[in-house]
């Protein structure tokens, strides 16, 4: 197939051709920070009300890299498998007929996906000519310079603020109700300011059965450079969670979340999703 031809596939008018192209290059980007997407998240980057839709959106970059990788004569690895059910961190199923090497992969146990999956995942992450790929298709990467809300959350340590009235209820609210990230009523280990062997102190930290949650929270009235800071902070906890639990010889079963008070900035939204932290927003309006 010609140069020409294959950059036309992802040229059309219909609105899932041009889901296409805003995603693709969102998912490059996934691929060299080595992070999965989910659907929701990426459905919230590209402005999408349903993430179902995504199917036709992955499906299409799916038929193009086929396509791509037939005139190129060698194997593109499919980026779209980066895009997982926030529940099984698996992709949907429609990825198995985008993995050539397998006989049927909807067949496969959850266990035998996940196999099947991380390989690929490991493919797509060492993938060295992405940027050729988008060049094909006419496209620019992702932006990815977030220098300006590092500066401005570098900026905010140091200043030795005092504890707000909006943080102290919305870290109380979230130690007595587990519920609102996702953990069961039945969490009952907990504590606010936790303290890790780094000396850090996470605002609010759950254990439940063998996993260890760490959980930021930032009020209504934070600003872009704390939420800014609240995201590299979870980054922090996860890895000093873990090395914990490695230095005693468990399992490093470990989940952080940072929490808001009011919405995340649209800003950081790619900011979030290349770090892959998980988001609770709008929680002062669960408060009430």
């Amino acid at each position: 197939m010609a140069t020409a031809q294959i950059a036309e596939l992802l040229t059309g008018d219909k609105l899932y051709q041009q889901r296409a192209r805003q995603a693709l290059p969102i998912l490059i980007r996934q691929a060299q920070a080595e992070k999965p997407i989910t659907y929701e998240n990426l459905a919230s980057e590209l402005k999408m009300p349903n993430p179902r839709n995504l199917n036709y959106v992955l499906g299409s970059i799916g038929q193009a890299l086929n396509n791509l990788s037939d005139a190129w004569g060698e194997r593109i690895p499919p980026v779209q498998c980066l895009v997982v059910n926030k529940n099984t961190g698996l992709p949907g199923e429609g990825i198995g007929w985008f993995i050539k090497d397998i006989a049927d992969y909807n067949k496969l146990s959850k266990r035998q996906k996940r196999q099947v999956i991380d390989a690929e995942l490991a493919r797509i992450c060492s993938y060295a000519k992405w940027k050729k790929v988008l060049k094909e298709f006419g496209l620019k990467p992702a932006k990815q310079d977030f220098s300006q809300f590092n500066a401005k959350a570098s900026a905010v340590v140091g200043r030795g603020r005092g504890e707000s009235k909006a943080h102290l209820e919305l870290k109380k609210f979230v130690l007595s109700n587990p519920s609102a990230i996702g953990l069961p009523t039945t969490t009952k280990k907990c504590e606010a300011e936790h303290i890790l062997p780094s000396g850090d102190i996470i605002d609010v930290f759950f254990e439940y059965k063998k996993e260890h949650i760490g959980v930021e929270v930032k009020p209504e009235n934070s600003d872009v450079a704390d939420i800014t800071r609240g995201l590299y902070q979870c980054i922090k906890y996860q890895a000093v969670l873990e090395g914990r639990l490695a230095a005693i010889g468990k399992p490093q079963n470990v989940r952080t979340f940072l929490v808001l008070g009011g919405p995340l900035p649209v800003e950081l939204v790619p900011l979030k999703n290349i770090l892959g932290v998980n988001v609770f927003e709008n929680m002062k309006q669960v408060i009430g």
